[in-house]
Parts: structure tokens; C-alpha cells; sequence
């Protein structure tokens, strides 16, 4: 029967939904020591990326490729996600807590609101960009928060895909066996959808062109930036040679007024 063709809509959505069950165990083990939780997440976006993008994946095999080339950065930006939690969770439980009250509180309560609000649409970023773009932790972080607030629909869709499984247990305990197979990395796949369609606003146009699909890419306007740096830096080595070749060219005439003036005496 054509209903169990290999290539039949039926069996590509089983095969999916296989792969992102192998993808949400594999995950979940990773982040159960919490310190991996970072570079285990940025596997995962790795791999579901590139499911969004029509690829067909090794997916144990890219999935442990990326766990390992981006352990370092993943792990260094996850602990320094957790130590901003943390300030946040505190400074939240001593302002709801009643400890400062009168309308420094209220102001401080929406201000502190806000931030946390746009800590989570950056955060939401950072693994995604990691798994994607080839930058160092001070640019990933700053990068993700620059695309999150450039595109703000998407970022807030993404945010509504992240908060589905919290929904869906709020109505009903019975999801929890669905969301231990399938919560992490369903929510990685729905939200790679979006990341694909914001990632070619940023991704370099000669990227078409790269014969290594598995090559991480640098962001576009990083790109620019490296660009304008490097044009600048050329307009100033040419500045400098011109006052260079100014400064021999008024002591070379000076040599000459000078040796015209001893030929006179």
C-alpha cells in the first residue's frame, strides 16, 4: 500500500516523530547533570535546524557532533544564564515577597519585570544562534538579543511555543508521558520553524555557495562590521602613507632650498 510507502506523508511524519523522540530522550539525559544542559540544548537546535530546513539528518551522529564542537562556549554561556537566574529569581521573591513596599516597589516591580521579560526573548536565542553561527560568547550573547528584538513577532511566538507544555500540564496531568517523549524537543522543532525564517535575514548572501552544509556561518552584519573595520583600517594606512610621502617631500625640498642656498654663498 502507498500508505506505508517509505516516501508517503504518513511514514516521513512517523519517521519525524521518531527522530524527535530519540532527540527528546537524548536530551533529557544530557541536562539531568545540569552543567550539560547547555551544550546538550544547543545539540538539539543543531539537529532540529536542520530538520526545519528539509534536511534529513544523522541524527545521533550531528547530534553529538555539535554536543562536542560547542561544548566550551555552550557550557560557559548555560552557567552564566543560571547565575543571571539566579539574581532574578531573588530579586523578584524580595520584591513579591512584601519586603519593600510604596511606590518604589511598583516601579521597581515593572522595571525588573520588563528586563526579565527581555532576558527570556535573548535567552530563547542564544542556543539556536550558537548552533547556527560561528562567534565568541561575548557576540553570540549579543547577537541573540539583537535578532530577539528584531524580530519581535517571531520572538514572541517562539516564547508562546516554549510556554505550550506548561499550558498543556496546567489542563491536564495525562500529557506528561506525551511531553517526557516528545515536550523538549517538539518545542525545539516548532521553534526552529522560526529560526530558520529569521536566520536568513542574518546569514551571509555567499552562504549559498558553501560546499560544506555542516560549516557553521558568521552572522551578516558581523560580517559588515568585519568589513568596515577592515576599510577603515585600510583608509588609515593610506592616510599614514600619504603623510609619510608628505614629510619626505617637504625634507626633500628643504635638502634642495638648503643646497641651493650654499651655492649662492
Amino acid at each position: 500500500m502507498k500508505l506505508f510507502n517509505l516516501d508517503s506523508p504518513v511514514m516521513l511524519f512517523l519517521t519525524k516523530v521518531a527522530n524527535l523522540m530519540i532527540l527528546n530522550i537524548i536530551t533529557l539525559l544530557l541536562c539531568i547533570p545540569i552543567v550539560t544542559a547547555g551544550p546538550a540544548i544547543t545539540a538539539l537546535y543543531y539537529v532540529t535546524i536542520k530538520m526545519a530546513k528539509g534536511d534529513d539528518p544523522y541524527i545521533i551522529q550531528n547530534y553529538f557532533k555539535s554536543f562536542k564542537q560547542n561544548f566550551r562556549q555552550a557550557l560557559i554561556i548555560w552557567l552564566i544564564m543560571l547565575a543571571v537566574i539566579v539574581i532574578i529569581a531573588v530579586d523578584l521573591m524580595v520584591l513579591f515577597g512584601g519586603s519593600i513596599t510604596g511606590q518604589l516597589a511598583t516601579i521597581m516591580k515593572v522595571v525588573i519585570c520588563v528586563i526579565t521579560v527581555l532576558l527570556l526573548l535573548g535567552g530563547l536565542y542564544i542556543f539556536p544562534v550558537l548552533s547556527r553561527f560561528d562567534n565568541t560568547v561575548k557576540q553570540t550573547i549579543k547577537n541573540s538579543f539583537l535578532m530577539s528584538i528584531m524580530s519581535l513577532p517571531r520572538s514572541i511566538l517562539i516564547l508562546v511555543i516554549h510556554l505550550l507544555p506548561v499550558l498543556l500540564l496546567l489542563v491536564s496531568m495525562q500529557v506528561l508521558p506525551v511531553l517526557f517523549l516528545l515536550g523538549i524537543s517538539a518545542v525545539a522543532y516548532l521553534s526552529s520553524l522560526q529560526f530558520v525564517k529569521i536566520f536568513k535575514r542574518f546569514e551571509p548572501a555567499e552562504e549559498e555557495e558553501n560546499t560544506d552544509p555542516d560549516e557553521l556561518a558568521p552572522l551578516s552584519f558581523i560580517v559588515e562590521e568585519e568589513r568596515l573595520k577592515q576599510e577603515a583600517l585600510e583608509a588609515e594606512q593610506r592616510a599614514q602613507q600619504t603623510e609619510q610621502e608628505t614629510a619626505a617631500a617637504v625634507e626633500e625640498d628643504t635638502q634642495a632650498a638648503n643646497a641651493d642656498t650654499a651655492v649662492e654663498e
